[in-house]
Order: structure tokens, then C-alpha cells, then sequence
């Protein structure tokens, strides 16, 4: 399991001005770091089990309670699982974007985000990573934009499945840019989008607006496509700005403004 936690410098020591008093982790905190830094430089895989309880207080030098106040922080952070009793024992999980959607939700539930404000971060990021991918592009990114719009049009008849489908592309786009911290953000910020598509979906389906609404959609979906296996970056770009910012006018409803009236 590598050195012990306490022969490693305090993790986060609060270094405030001098005269002020220094906090000091936590040797809970400080097993909780060991492990956590195990996870994440995935010297730890997905399912491992943690050795036994009495391994880790044997390692550790510490009490039983130490020792499961330091699970109960990994378990917050959804970076292990505890299963009590006779076959117990702890098992690991990779960091999950999922589990940071959710977080990221509760911060923005907790600031009565507007869905407006949720939409308007979209049309930010998702227009830049269309360019990035534009500029990017291979043939095996054409293969698979080719394959996401097929199964668009696919379920043009079914309005339900449509918009998954739709939901899926706009993944698509950003997961191909193999940028890792704009396909965290968009994650983030997908899980709300798609709530909020599916609830709009469900309140408009059958309408003209609805069916309006959907033939640009697909449209704008097959345009950028072009745009991106021409190496455009500026057209994609601006094209899917002006899509985001039309979806954002259509999904955006007064019964529902905020994330908190979404998720509640």
C-alpha cells in the first residue's frame, strides 16, 4: 500500500499569516488522502478491494474508528463502497463524471441557478469545441459522426427518442475533441440540459412548434457535420452558436426557471 501517511508531510496544512495557528489533518484525513492519491494515479482500479479492516489498522497504526472515519470520507466522495457484515469490506470506484454532474447540480440548485444561465455556459463552450474539432478531425471522427446522425434520423418519427438521440449527438461532438476538461464540463452541465430537453419534449410534443423545433434541430445536426469534415472551424462555429442560441429561446419555459424548479 506505500508509506505510511504519517511519515508524509500534513496534507493541506492551513498556512495562515503568521501568528495564526496552524491546523493539523486529521489522521483520518490523512489515510483518506493516501488513499484517495492511490485511486487517482490508478494504482487503485475500479472494483479492487481494499485489504482487510485488521490489515489496515495493522499499516496504519490507528483505531477502528480512525479508520472508518477515513472510509466514511472516501465513501462521500463516491471514491469507495462499504459493504457491512460477515463479507464485507471496501471496494473501489474511479472518479465518475456522473458523480460530479450531481454534485455540480446540488451547487447550482443551491444558487437558484436560472436554466437561462445553465444554457447560456453552453452556448459558450460547445461552440469553441465544435471548432476544436473541426480542426482536429480524422476520418475516424467522420465515421462516427456519420453513425450518430444515422441513428438521428433513424427516430425522427419517435419525438421521446429523438431527443435522445439529439442529446447524444451534442456529446458526441464534444467527447470527439478528446479534450478531457471540456468533456467534464459538458457532463456537468448535460445532465441538467437533458432534463430540461426531455421536460420541454414532453410538454410541446405533437405541436407545430415541436415539430418545427426538431426539423431545424436535425438539420443544424447534419450542417455542422458538413462544416466539420470540410476543416471549417469558423463556419461550424458560428453555425452551431446560432443552433444553441435558437434551442435555448424554444426550451427555455416560465414554469420552470431555475435548476432547483427542474430537479425539485
Amino acid at each position: 500500500m506505500g508509506a505510511q501517511p504519517s511519515d508524509e508531510p500534513p496534507a493541506r496544512a492551513s498556512f495562515g499569516p503568521v501568528g495564526h495557528k496552524l491546523r493539523v489533518p486529521k489522521m483520518a484525513e490523512l489515510i483518506a488522502n493516501h488513499l484517495r492519491n492511490q485511486i487517482v494515479r490508478g494504482e487503485l482500479q475500479e472494483g479492487d478491494a481494499l485489504p482487510p479492516e485488521s490489515a489496515l489498522l495493522k499499516q496504519f497504526d490507528v483505531s477502528r474508528p480512525t479508520l472508518r472515519e477515513a472510509f466514511r470520507v472516501l465513501e462521500s466522495e463516491s471514491l469507495i463502497t462499504v459493504r457491512r457484515g460477515a463479507n464485507g469490506g471496501a471496494r473501489v470506484q474511479v472518479p465518475c463524471a456522473k458523480v460530479a454532474a450531481r454534485r455540480a447540480a446540488f451547487i447550482l440548485e443551491h444558487r437558484s441557478t436560472t436554466l437561462r444561465d445553465v444554457y447560456e455556459a453552453r452556448i459558450v463552450i460547445e461552440p469553441a469545441s465544435v471548432a476544436l474539432l473541426a480542426e482536429l478531425r480524422s476520418d475516424e471522427t467522420m465515421e462516427c459522426l456519420r453513425h450518430a446522425l444515422a441513428a438521428h434520423d433513424a427516430t425522427a418519427d419517435d419525438p421521446v427518442r429523438l431527443i435522445h438521440t439529439h442529446v447524444a449527438f451534442h456529446s458526441v461532438l464534444v467527447e470527439l475533441t478528446g479534450n478531457q476538461t471540456l468533456i467534464l464540463l459538458m457532463s456537468m452541465l448535460g445532465h441538467i440540459i437533458d432534463l430540461a430537453n426531455l421536460a420541454r419534449v414532453e410538454s410541446t410534443v405533437g405541436t407545430p412548434a415541436h415539430e418545427r423545433a426538431s426539423r431545424k434541430g436535425l438539420a443544424a445536426h447534419h450542417r455542422v457535420v458538413e462544416f466539420i469534415e470540410a476543416r471549417d472551424a469558423d463556419g461550424a462555429e458560428q453555425l452551431w452558436r446560432t443552433h444553441l442560441t435558437e434551442a435555448r429561446d424554444y426550451l427555455v419555459r416560465a414554469d420552470v426557471e431555475t435548476v432547483l424548479d427542474l430537479m425539485g
